[in-house]
């Protein structure tokens, strides 16, 4: 298979200089294990030239969004990008962009293949409120092979403040608005029940692709709610119960 996945990065690659993020040669031929060798692949070769993965994300984590989309587990993508809240994108600057409303963890120690819910709560060093900024680049619902391959979506995070883990992240409320309306409500539970099974999740789902997560890496634990796009002139704002404010904008 090693040929047939660094001919494939290197189509990818090929493609994505051109501004081809799902390649439409490639539409319904890719299975998933070949997207996440993608998906690797091309974030080995964006870190060559100079850019730094400083972590990953976690996404389909909500039953409803799995059989929305006939997937029976979650998926990850790897994050290159922070931004500290408050930040504003310019209106241009984003393709297709949209938000979700998350939990961001950092990791105070390693951890690799099978580990229990307690062993990844001992592991959080401590938690962001945060908001995923993601880009639909192509027929993400469609073609979610390629998606995971062209990252998952992800763009950047906007991070809030660090805050200590608390006893049950389960009840934590996230209450979202957009231009000082409320859009959203949802809780820590929306996330595999407990946003700590995402860490657990992406242990062992690492461990098939010889990788492992290391101290001092940010992961997205996955959103409380659904996705929201982003239009300029945009102010998103998100509150999380007990742990604090993150908020962004897109200028018009």
């Amino acid at each position: 298979m090693g040929g047939d996945n660094d001919s494939l990065i290197e189509a990818f690659w090929q493609a994505r200089g051109q501004g081809s993020y799902f390649p439409p040669a490639y539409f319904g031929r890719l299975s998933v294990d070949q997207a996440y060798q993608v998906q690797l692949g091309l974030i080995a070769r964006r870190c060559a030239a100079g850019e730094r993965q400083i972590g990953w994300k976690v996404g389909l984590t909500a039953p409803a969004i799995q059989q929305q989309f006939g997937f029976h587990e979650p998926v990850f993508g790897c994050v290159l990008d922070s931004k500290p809240t408050g930040h504003e994108f310019a209106a241009g600057e984003l393709i297709a962009p949209g938000f979700e409303n998350e939990l961001c963890m950092r990791l105070g120690v390693d951890l690799a293949g099978t580990i229990d819910l307690e062993q990844a709560r001992a592991a959080v060093e401590v938690i962001y409120p945060s908001l995923e900024i993601i880009e639909t680049r192509g027929p993400f619902t469609e073609q979610i092979a390629l998606a995971l391959a062209d990252n998952a979506q992800q763009k950047t995070v906007v991070l809030g403040a660090p805050a200590a883990l608390p006893a049950d992240p389960t009840a934590i409320e996230a209450r979202v608005s957009i231009n000082g309306q409320p859009v959203a409500t949802g809780t820590g539970d929306a996330v595999l029940g407990n946003p700590l099974r995402s860490i657990v999740w992406l242990a062992a789902k690492l461990g098939a692709y010889g990788r492992q997560l290391k101290a001092g890496e940010i992961v997205m634990t996955g959103s409380f709610t659904r996705q929201f796009p982003i239009a300029p002139g945009d102010r998103i704002e998100t509150v999380f119960s007990g742990l604090g404010v993150v908020s962004a904008a897109m200028s018009a």
